[in-house]
């Protein structure tokens, strides 16, 4: 069971820890926790014209927010709250129903397919798109 849910896609995700650090000068920053287990993620953002131009992250947080935050730092530039809010919702959906069909560069998500199973975790994968989505609500009032 846990073999099923800790796949080589998911910790080469992790490992990559893309977008791992902070930034200078950003223009919006969130933190979010996660209190079943402790998950923790900050993000921060540059922005221009409600588009994302840079985003780093840090957390101290289990595998699948590691890779779930590492994905979504891979792919943020360029991203909207619309944009933010239908990941969100996609990544809802393969957690509810298992796999979607998702196009580049977001087929990836698929790789949590096998936490539809495991409904605690959920949050988990869902941590580092909610905090982003929570900091572009902030900027877009």
């Amino acid at each position: 069971m846990i073999e099923e849910l800790y796949q080589k896609n998911l910790m080469r995700l992790a490992a990559n820890a893309t977008g791992s650090g902070s930034l200078d000068t950003p223009d919006a920053e969130g933190t979010l926790d996660n209190p079943t287990c402790g998950d923790r993620i900050t993000i921060q953002v540059k922005l221009e014209d409600g588009r994302i131009t840079e985003l780093a992250q840090e957390n101290r947080a289990c595998l699948l927010c590691q890779a779930s935050a590492s994905l979504l730092a891979e792919n943020a530039i360029g991203l909207t709250l619309s944009d933010v809010e239908e990941l969100r919702g996609k990544i809802a959906d393969i957690l509810k129903d298992g796999s979607t069909p998702l196009n580049p560069p977001w087929e990836k998500l698929d790789y949590f397919g096998p936490v539809k199973d495991h409904r605690s975790r959920h949050i988990c994968v869902l941590l580092p798109f909610n905090a982003l989505r929570d900091i572009l609500k902030k900027e877009a009032r």
